[in-house]
């Protein structure tokens, strides 16, 4: 928290409210991959439905269509709606999906539900990190847009648990009762939207600046709109928008790719929404009990023991990860997860080929170790910066549009996993490891050579940073630290309390 008398308080208030919210739509999403993990596993759903590899596949994959098609609209309705309305009719989507899922009596009506879910979730993955960038503090933006992200297995630690529970039960409730308890995040969601803040951004470009400052006075000064650096963030969100109006810059799909350094932050954003899915994460996601009947672990009980254990891992890995973000940067940050996950996709491979088809305990032991391994060594780096990094390189004009571009593709390449993966494990095994480990090599090499690094700096300082040119005549922040007498904010100048240097705090 803020150190000196006159620094903001954040509200205390705004950070429960808004962190519980957006976790609320991830523990929609991560609860899905932990429910669909464990259904797979289940006998009682499995014959339900007849299900082979291929419509386990889609049974399973059939989220991803609905985010895929989510990725044209989210843009749009966040632009048009407003980041928190947006919000609101992603959880309700995701509700009418969850229902018809939970009341399936055939495969088509199952796909159908989980589609609508997809769309629902594809809807809010977009604008909740999104919403979050735009109204969070800069020196809590890393952590909380990791933290939001994090949740994922919270949301899919209560899946394994719940599927683990509802395993014994003989009839269809051992999988209708996962699926219907999956609506509660949404309904709470809901009820939550109604006490936090719209994006002051959102606010700034639609007119609505008294209700920005206000926004901003709930999100970094516990409601003080007379406060010197709420008026300063005022200024420097306006003139920044001013700027990308002036240029002719226009909230539409096109505009994501109409200018070099629009291109250049889409390559970025694009980059994260790919690797984040075909890493290897997505195996382990849906398909850890093929993954254990490879390795020679067939028994159910166990498999899903073991679902338990490594959700409970991987989100103790991504918290850590997400406080090393401000630390290591987001770059260093990825280079050190990519590498390492590398490394152990190579040795689960060789591992599996070895092992998977013995009885040998010790070999199998080791290969469950890779898997731990691995799944924690995406989860300190990729976790937390599938959300961190796309929104802060995607300036306000292109922020809502290229985040649904950026759904589109990490949907289309998930959904790619998803249905590819366990066709690929039956026909070539091990092998599929060994060339998806090949695929993270080049993920490595391109973070290395082209990421930018975007720690510390305001969403403004990283426009000016990726467009080589000032955006506005706004004095830096340093400015208040030594004693600024005024902001300026449009043509007006506003009169402020002087603001003490941080070193004399300690006076």
């Amino acid at each position: 928290m803020p150190t000196s008398e006159n620094d903001p308080q954040v509200s205390v208030n705004f950070f429960c409210s808004s962190r519980f919210l957006t976790a609320l739509l991830i523990l929609t999403y991560g609860y899905d991959g932990s429910m669909m993990n464990g259904l797979n596993i289940l006998p009682s759903y499995t014959d339900y439905f007849n299900l082979n590899t291929v419509n386990t596949a889609l049974n399973t994959s059939a989220v991803g269509i609905g985010n895929c098609v989510a990725g044209f609209f989210n843009g749009m309705m966040c632009d048009y709606f407003g980041r928190r309305l947006t919000l609101f009719y992603a959880s309700c989507i995701a509700l009418v999906g969850i229902i018809i899922q939970s009341a399936a009596q055939n495969t088509g009506m199952f796909i159908a539900g989980r589609v609508i879910i997809g769309f629902g979730v594809g809807v809010s993955s977009a604008a909740s990190p999104t919403y979050l960038s735009e109204v969070v503090p800069t020196k809590w933006r890393a952590f909380t847009l990791g933290l939001y992200y994090d949740c994922w297995y919270v949301g899919a630690l209560i899946a394994a648990g719940v599927t683990y529970g509802t395993a014994k039960l003989d009839s269809t409730w051992a999988w209708r009762a996962p699926s219907i308890l999956q609506g509660l995040f949404s309904i709470i969601c809901i009820i939550v939207l109604p006490l936090v803040p719209e994006s002051p951004r959102w606010l700034v470009y639609q007119g609505r600046s008294q209700e920005a400052l206000e926004a901003l006075a709930a999100t970094n000064s516990d409601g003080d709109t007379s406060h010197e650096e709420v008026l300063f963030q005022l200024s420097e969100i306006t003139a920044a928008l001013q700027w990308e109006k002036n240029q002719g810059e226009k909230l539409t799909l096109l505009e994501t790719v109409k200018t070099p350094s629009n291109r250049k932050r889409m390559m970025l954003s694009i980059s994260v929404a790919i690797f984040s899915m075909i890493s290897g994460n997505n195996i382990i996601s849906y398909y850890l009990g093929d993954m254990l009947d490879n390795s020679g672990i067939t028994n159910t009980t166990t498999q899903l023991e073991i679902n338990i254990i490594l959700n409970c891992f991987c989100l103790v890995i991504s918290i850590i990860g997400t406080a090393f973000a401000d630390r290591l940067g987001r770059r260093a940050l990825a280079i050190s997860s990519t590498a390492l996950l590398t490394l152990f996709i190579f040795i689960m491979g060789g591992l599996t080929k070895l092992y998977g088809t013995t009885s040998n305990m010790p070999g199998i032991y080791a290969t469950v170790a890779s898997i731990f391994l691995f799944q924690g060594s995406y989860s300190f780096g990729w976790t937390p910066l599938t959300v961190i990094y796309p929104p802060e390189v995607l300036h306000y004009s292109i922020r809502a549009n290229g985040m649904g571009v950026y759904t589109f593709f990490a949907s289309g390449f998930g959904l790619l996993a998803t249905f590819a993966f366990p066709i690929g494990l039956e026909k070539i095994g091990w092998k599929i490891y060994m060339i998806n480990g090949a695929w993270d090599v080049l993920e490595l090499l391109f973070v290395i050579f082209f990421w930018v690094e975007t720690k510390g700096k305001t969403l403004e300082e990283i426009d000016e940073l990726l467009d080589g040119a000032k955006r506005n005549a706004v004095r830096d922040l340093a400015f208040l630290e030594k004693n600024a007498d005024e902001v300026i904010i449009g043509q007006e100048v506003v009169e402020t309390q002087k603001v003490a240097p941080k070193d004399s705090k300690d006076k």
